[in-house]
């Protein structure tokens, strides 16, 4: 036998081997949940209160991650910018937040309790002036292993 296959040979039975030392692949184990606090911006179009595609691929994508977490509480607060009259902005915050709010539940998010909040364009300018895009909805979700 050349010293190759001898190598070779050594090698397949060493990584044998090692499978064979922790139980072989019967004995795969899924690694559990990685549970925390998950946050995320969901943006929207001017004036608009609805779901963008990339919007609802990143409310299902939290809703998915917080699946076997303990789920105590789901903040969502909606922003608008600063352009347009406060009483509207007021309005669309709360139909951004109430959007978000009603997808998160209808991706099979774990039951606990929602807080909503609704700014406006509260806070929307900046000291120096300047008035920053807030056209979204925050999402807090308080998610901890299941004990």
């Amino acid at each position: 036998m050349s010293v190759g296959r001898i190598l070779a040979a050594a090698c397949a039975g060493l990584a044998m081997g090692g499978c064979a030392a922790v139980g072989g692949r019967d004995r795969i184990v899924e690694a559990p949940a990685a549970c925390g606090d998950i946050a995320a911006q969901i943006y929207f179009e001017p004036n608009s209160a609805e779901l963008t595609t990339e919007a609802a691929t990143l409310i299902a994508r939290a809703a998915t991650q917080a699946q076997g977490c303990r789920v105590d509480q789901i903040q969502v607060v909606g922003l608008a910018d600063a352009a347009g009259a406060p009483a509207a902005n007021l309005e669309l915050s709360k139909r951004r937040a109430a959007a978000v709010t009603a997808a998160l539940a209808a991706n099979g998010l774990p039951a606990a309790e929602f807080v909503l909040e609704a700014v406006g364009q509260d806070g929307a300018v900046t000291p120096e002036g300047t008035a920053p895009l807030r056209r979204r909805a925050d999402i807090l979700i308080a998610a901890k292993p299941k004990k």
